[in-house]
């Protein structure tokens, strides 16, 4: 027997509400910048618009709701993340410098070395 997951196959018409709501978030943004000349707030509402129908669209689509609780279930996770605080933060950028110093002596240590090693014992040429 096989272990395979079933793939579902999506149906014509959940492709073309897809296809749909590609267009209204093209249109949306086609219509920022058709509106050049009006003020931001109407410019900024048919980008708005487009992108609220586009999200209309995709929610009767399964793909779409499969789209949303994954960004849903990121935005959660996110959330969870802990984050360093101001002092931690200071002290890992502070080793991150000092290895960083630390690696660009010796790497300029290491090309004097070869330098020296080539130019001066190998090739016997004097600067």
């Amino acid at each position: 027997m096989s272990n395979h997951p079933v793939e579902t196959v999506s149906t014509s018409s959940d492709k073309l509400k897809v296809v749909l709501a590609i267009c209204a978030v093209i249109v949306g943004v086609v219509g920022f910048y058709f509106l050049s000349d009006k003020p931001t707030l109407v410019r900024a509402g048919a980008l708005v618009a487009g992108l609220i129908v586009a999200i209309a669209i995709a929610w009767t689509s399964d793909p779409g709701r499969n789209f949303l609780g994954f960004a849903k279930e990121s935005v959660r996770e996110t959330k969870k993340v802990v984050w360093p605080t101001r002092k931690e933060a200071m002290q890992i950028t502070g080793v991150v410098f000092g290895f960083v110093l630390l690696m660009a002596i010796f790497l300029w240590g290491t090309d004097k070395i070869l330098e020296f090693v080539l130019y001066d014992l190998i090739l016997g040429w004097k600067k």
